[in-house]
């Protein structure tokens, strides 16, 4: 899971196996397999890196390249 927050401020986890895609608007707004949508404070590189550190814990990634400005480098 990843948190992220709402607007109002409110944070929660979101399983990230949900998620169908990200779009900047500028708001993130995550859509979800079943349509729901949710916007949230957190830029769409933020929650990718979010991801990506979850599914390495799960041994379910690892070969994805996080992208040098992301890493901060």
């Amino acid at each position: 899971m990843v948190q992220v927050t709402r607007l109002n401020g409110k944070e929660f986890w979101l399983n990230p196996h949900l998620i169908e895609f990200l779009e900047e608007t500028p708001d993130t707004v995550i859509t979800l397999l079943t349509g729901k949508k949710v916007v949230v404070k957190e830029n769409a590189e933020k929650i990718l890196t979010d991801i990506i550190s979850y599914r390495r814990k799960l041994v379910e990634g690892g070969n994805e390249v996080v992208p040098i400005e992301i890493r901060g480098e």
